[in-house]
């Protein structure tokens, strides 16, 4: 018989797994903080329990199947994993550290691979294998956590895949880092390319953490180009169903925006992309464009970037420019493909 994986469990999973051996409900909350907060990989390391506890817990039970496959760390600190799960799928998830910062914040995928496509991601380049469970999406925090010793203090659902096209398993794994690991919904941040249908779900679902969307053009004329998804779901749609989510959570949402040399950051671009936001209640986020092998599209200047801040920031938003990271390990935002190096 398969064993049980504990990580990934609720609370009441894991009081019902304990029953079978002890009906303490103290038991449960032993191994649900050996699991989530100590981040232990093994049920020998849970030494508050007795032997003969541990020996029958792992008789029916284990720890985990993930695995690192492949781990490289950045010059800046940032660390990439190429995390595998138990049927052989990897996918890539990144801790990124700050100066002067205490956060701690895992970039986590929510699928194998991706059905959006965007011209400038390396993810799509691949195609959509499958969603992430709610245990494998947890995994990468906790993989991060086993693998370092420290704790995760943010996430961002920023890695590979389109988490609002796996909307039920991301909103569960939000659950268990809420609950368990202990993740504030304020510290979380789910990105999306623009499923206008979701929105609205994910809003009364989740009320607190903070909803991204990765705009990346001011026009459908420029997004169609660059973002095939847009077809689907325009501009015009998913600012109405963003207004409706703000109009439900009261929340500021984040608008992204990545900057491609004489593409997305002409004068134009920035005018369009001013008035187009006008009435919407968010921040605006400026990703420069980081190279992929696939595309010839290139990295704008730097004095293009604050010339674009620049028209932003006089239309009254709050403006921000994205602090590149991990990079030189293609970890940075658009460089994730969970593909298995030679």
């Amino acid at each position: 018989m398969d064993k049980i994986v504990l990580s990934g469990l609720k609370p009441e999973e894991i009081e019902n797994l304990t029953k079978q051996i002890d009906d303490s409900k103290y038991r449960a909350q032993q191994i649900s903080n050996w699991v989530y907060l100590k981040s232990v990989s093994s049920i020998d390391d849970m030494t508050n329990l007795s032997l003969k506890f541990r020996e029958q817990l792992k008789n029916i039970a284990t720890v985990t199947h993930t695995k690192i496959k492949r781990k490289q760390v950045s010059k800046d600190g940032t660390i990439k994993y190429l995390v595998e799960f138990a049927d052989g799928q990897c996918v890539e998830t990144v801790l990124m550290r700050f100066d002067n910062r205490a956060n701690l914040t895992a970039c986590v995928s929510s699928q194998v691979g991706c059905a959006v496509n965007c011209s400038f991601c390396a993810t799509g380049k691949s195609g959509f294998v499958r969603n992430l469970t709610p245990s494998e999406i947890v995994e990468q925090v906790l993989t991060i956590q086993r693998d370092t010793g420290l704790k995760v203090t943010n996430v961002v659902f920023m890695g590979q895949g389109e988490p609002l096209l796996n909307l039920d398993n991301v909103l569960d794994a939000i659950n268990i880092l809420n609950t368990c690991c202990q993740i504030s919904l304020r510290r979380i941040t789910v990105s999306t390319s623009g499923i206008a249908k979701n929105v609205e779900k994910f809003a009364l679902a989740n009320s607190q953490s903070t909803l991204a969307w990765s705009l990346h053009a001011p026009t459908d004329e420029i997004r169609n180009k660059i973002m095939p998804i847009n077809k689907k779901y325009s501009i015009s749609e998913m600012v109405s169903a963003l207004q409706n989510y703000i109009k439900i959570t009261n929340n500021r949402i984040t608008i992204e925006y990545l900057l491609i040399d004489k593409i997305t950051d002409t004068f134009e671009c920035a005018k369009n992309l001013a008035e187009l936001l006008k009435k919407v209640k968010c921040n605006i986020n400026l990703i420069p464009y980081n190279p992929v092998v696939e595309n010839d599209y290139k990295k704008p200047s730097k004095s293009s970037i604050m010339k674009f801040k620049y028209i932003l920031e006089h239309s009254g938003k709050k403006v921000t420019v994205r602090l590149e990271r991990g990079a030189d390990i293609d970890a940075a935002c658009g460089q994730l493909r969970g593909k298995i190096a030679t």
